[in-house]
């Protein structure tokens, strides 16, 4: 635990109101909305510029959930203090993505074992070298067997962080895909890199919302509500 203050200028709770692990997806409300659809006695334990943050149980197990807001930036901030101020150890982004490979569908969870990026968010480390993001094994590997159990299949690779969604270059897709790269999201990276360097654990998990060369997308009520089946799978790593 960090003799950092608490609360700090982005995160009113308490010292101790945060469970060991914290779901986190991007939007605020769809914090509110897990709380409110599978946590039991949930308590609201932040709401500053209305980054939503929720501690309850799940099937008897403490955890929290509170929103990333969109972003490297973003998702730095919080996973940051949460690591190091709040004393977390696990952090599971639950958010949305484009499709980049054919075999991919709406509403299909990509598990996301490495993230590549455009960021320049690695280089306060000074590293002499490229650093490769990726997830926690222990957090991945039961992610994929609760999926079984659910009975969802996953798809299980590379995706990439982008700090840039109306991007200029419009070939720079097919150059990722052309790598394998399943998916484009915005925050992952960030968060395997606070995560590596706090020495903590995290894990992204995506719900493809749109693809980017078929054109199909998912409304935003679909967004905020319709991704039940990652959702849970998430939840199950209390």
């Amino acid at each position: 635990m960090s003799n950092a203050p608490i609360p700090t200028p982005h995160n009113g709770a308490g010292a101790n109101d945060f469970a060991k692990t914290v779901l986190m997806p991007g939007d605020p409300l769809r914090a509110k909305y897990i709380a409110d659809t599978y946590l039991e006695n949930p308590k609201q334990v932040n709401a500053v510029r209305n980054m939503f943050g929720y501690t309850g149980t799940y099937k008897g197990k403490e955890i929290s959930v509170m929103g990333s807001g969109m972003g490297i930036p973003s998702i730095g901030i919080y996973s940051y203090e949460l690591f190091h101020f709040y004393d977390v150890d696990n952090i599971i982004r639950i958010g949305s993505a484009g499709g980049l490979q054919d075999h991919l569908k709406l509403m299909d969870v990509v598990v996301a074992m490495g993230a590549c990026t455009n960021s320049n968010y690695a280089a306060q480390y000074g590293l002499p070298g490229t650093f490769a993001p990726i997830a926690d094994y222990g957090l991945m590997s039961r992610a994929i067997e609760a999926a079984k159990a659910q009975g969802t299949n996953v798809v299980v690779g590379n995706v990439l962080s982008s700090d840039v969604f109306y991007n200029a270059d419009s070939s720079v897709n097919d150059r990722w895909k052309s790598m394998g790269v399943l998916a484009v999201e915005m925050e992952a990276a960030a968060l395997y890199m606070n995560a590596a360097k706090a020495g903590k654990n995290a894990l992204c998990l995506l719900t493809i919302s749109d693809h980017i060369y078929s054109g199909e997308e998912l409304s935003a009520e679909e967004r905020q509500l319709g991704f039940g089946k990652m959702m849970e799978i998430a939840l199950e790593l209390a």
